[in-house]
Parts: C-alpha cells; structure tokens; sequence
C-alpha cells in the first residue's frame, strides 16, 4: 500500500470547475483506498510551519515547573492544556460505564510523549489553558493564529470531499465544522531505549482511529507514523516524512457520515524507520514533534449518512448520533 499524493493547488482556481473536481475525485479516491493522503501545495507557507515546529520546540524546552503552569484539567471532559508523559493513554476501546479495570489495565504499557492541546478561544466549554504571557511571549497570539489558519485550510478540503462526494450544496460538511470545536495539538515523543518499544514495555502512540470528522497533521523529519494497510490488517506501513505536506485522514465521524464510504484508517506511531533513529549506544531513539490539527464537528452536530452515501441496496449502516455523544464514548477513556 502507498499513500496516494494529492496537489491542492488547483483547487483554488475557481475559474476552472473541471480541475477543482479532479482534486475532489482524487482525495475521495485516496479516503476510499487507503484513508490517509499527503496533500502538497496547500495555503500554508514553508516560514509559517517552520516557526509553528520553533514556538513548539520552545514549549517544550520549559521546565516542567513552567509547563505545569497550564495543566491539563482533572478527567476528560476538557481537552485543553499540558499533558505530561504518562497521563493520556491512547486506545481504541470505548466507554461501556464501568471501565476503572479496562483503564488500569491499558496503562501498563504507557504512552511516552507530552503534548500541550488548543482549541477555539471561544469554546467556553472547553477553555484553553495558556502558558502565561511572562514565560513565552507570543506564544499565545501566534498559536491562536496559527489555529484560525488551520480551519481556513481544513475547511477548503471538507469542500473539496463534499465535492467528492457528490453532494448538491458544496458547503454541506463546512456548516457543521464553525470551528469552535476543533483541536490543535502540538506533540512531543520522548527519546526512549529503543528496547523499552520493542519489548512494548513502553509504547509512543498504539494502533487507534481519530474520533474526529477529519485531522491534518504536520510531522518533522524523524519518522515513526505507520498506517495499516487495509488490504492486509495488521500491517503497518510508514508514513514518511513528506517536506511542507499535509498527511490527512479521516476520522471516525466522517467514516460514519459517508457510509463507509471513506475510511478512517488504523494508525500508531513507533519506532522512527529512518537510518539515524538510534543515537548512542544505548539505541536511543530520536524525539520526535509533530502536529496534528483535528476537525471536529459543533458538538451538538448530528452525524447521520450523507444522502448521496446510501441506497435501498446499501442502506445506512450507523443510527444518527452527536459530535458529543461519540466524544465522550472515547474521550473518557483517555485520561
């Protein structure tokens, strides 16, 4: 399995309806296939992602005194601020009610990163937890422009899959997504014995789904990022690094919303596959920073098939739920 290419460029060129479909075609293509693709040629600029890895870089270079200034809340139901190693473990199990043995016993093996999450400065149910202003300047500001830039972008390629999928108002997937519950996350993989993740007494991120509509993400150059390869299940192919690329994919609620039609595709990030993923005799791995920006429907958004994605023969295969109802399902069982 490959990672299909798709050049975006095109799509901005409303003068020309015949390429703006083919980048339509191309993406829903590539979501029906494999549910990831590299998007090159986007509206995000070579300086505005490197200075977004800086800030990034200097986040994480605090103390953890620092850091601790802006931690992540008690429990899951708000997704904002610091989250040091060893409190967020990713799985695919859902919550069922009584899950204290499930989450105790998925925390054996931890997850070794930090990572730091942003969302809308006006979801006032979800409210950001800032680093203060005196120990990053700027930092603030720029990440809040950073996450408006990112919805720009990841509403033009929900545009581009309504397209796709042939719906009638092109905006059909875009008035769902107003912003206000998206997620920017900015993540920091702890060098760690290569052997700790080989003998999987340690883990970076398991094998999981997002439980968003769709996520972009921004990866520097290490590696790590493998998605399964749908023909063959349990087998993992690597995402490698692609300069100034998007890797999109989809998330659960799209999968759910077109029918199955578009994929939301197994993925786990591991051992970096590049040829300098080791330093020092103790095979240390290189760390790794990637970011990942999930678009995430308005909570109370209800997610029932696309009318073009179903049929008398092929009927709708999930019943209607809401951004919230599915969040919790998964979200509880992560911290």
């Amino acid at each position: 399995m490959k990672i299909p290419v798709v050049d975006f460029s095109p799509w901005y060129n409303t003068q020309d309806d015949s390429s703006r479909r083919r980048v339509a075609r191309e993406l829903v293509e590539a979501c029906q296939k494999v549910g990831f693709v590299y998007i090159v040629n986007h509206s995000l600029s070579e300086l505005l992602l490197d200075k977004t890895f800086d800030w990034m870089r200097c986040l994480f270079d605090l103390s953890d005194e620092e850091k601790m200034r802006a931690p992540h809340p008690e429990g899951w139901a708000v997704h904002r601020g610091y989250s040091w190693p060893g409190l967020e473990k990713v799985s695919q199990v859902m919550s069922t009610g009584d899950d204290e043995e499930i989450r105790m016993k998925l925390r054996e093996v931890p997850d070794v990163k930090e990572i730091y999450d942003i969302g809308s400065e006006q979801n006032t149910d979800q409210p950001n937890q800032w680093i203060p202003d005196e120990t990053l300047p700027g930092f603030r500001d720029f990440m809040v422009q950073f996450y408006s830039e990112c919805h720009k972008l990841g509403n033009e390629i929900l545009r581009a899959l309504a397209v796709g999928l042939n719906l009638q108002d092109e905006l059909y997937l875009t008035e769902k997504h107003s912003g206000y519950n998206n997620q920017l996350r900015l993540l920091h993989y702890l060098p760690v014995p290569a052997e700790e993740l080989e003998q999987e007494r340690t883990a970076r991120c398991p094998a999981h789904t997002d439980w968003s509509s769709m996520t972009m993400l921004f990866q520097d150059d290490c590696g790590g990022l493998e998605v399964e390869d749908i023909s063959r299940p349990g087998t993992f192919v690597p995402a490698t690094p692609l300069k100034n690329a998007i890797v999109m994919n989809i998330g659960d609620l799209l999968q759910m919303w077109s029918n199955d039609r578009l994929r939301s595709t197994n993925h786990r990030v591991g051992l970096p596959q590049l040829s300098d993923r080791f330093q020092g005799s103790n095979r240390m791995t290189r760390e790794r920073f990637s970011i990942p920006y999930f678009m995430g429907p308005d909570p109370d958004s209800i997610i029932e098939c696309i009318p073009s994605c179903m049929s008398e023969e092929n009927p709708a295969k999930y019943p209607p739920t809401t951004q919230a109802e599915y969040n919790k399902m998964r979200a509880s069982m992560m911290y």
